[in-house]
């Protein structure tokens, strides 16, 4: 359980987001990359990331957050500011860009469904990014 001034809460989110293209441009020094900046922008937010798969073609981000940040505000920070960081530090050194797709996937794990949610993370493994 987390507080913050005037709340106690157990808010966890699942969000998954592609590529534009569902192009496979999420490996090696991108994916380490992008994996860096998505821990700079939960950071600056005060959000925790549980967990983080980024794979060749998707990422997967498992979040706490206080009650105050909707899961379409937490898709939007994390696609749009990584996007934009992405592209200002490395898009004229390697040329190559990334962008996302409009849509994504968010759920929510409780208490007791984030262990599942967790575990099925860890079964993509880090090695496939």
């Amino acid at each position: 359980m987390k507080t913050t001034r005037h709340a106690s809460y157990n808010l966890n989110y699942h969000i998954v987001w592609l590529p534009k293209y569902r192009q496979s441009v999420l490996v090696n020094e991108v994916a380490d990359r992008v994996r860096t900046i998505l821990h700079e922008i939960a950071d600056s937010k005060g959000v925790e990331i549980l967990d983080l798969t980024v794979q060749s073609d998707h990422v997967h981000l498992f979040v706490s957050s206080p009650p105050k940040n909707e899961p379409a505000l937490l898709a939007n920070w994390f696609k749009g500011i990584s996007s934009r960081k992405y592209n200002h530090r490395y898009a004229d050194h390697d040329g190559e860009k990334i962008g996302w797709t409009r849509g994504y996937y968010a759920g929510t794990a409780g208490h007791v469904s984030s262990e599942t949610v967790e575990n099925y993370i860890q079964q993509h493994t880090e090695g496939d990014s």
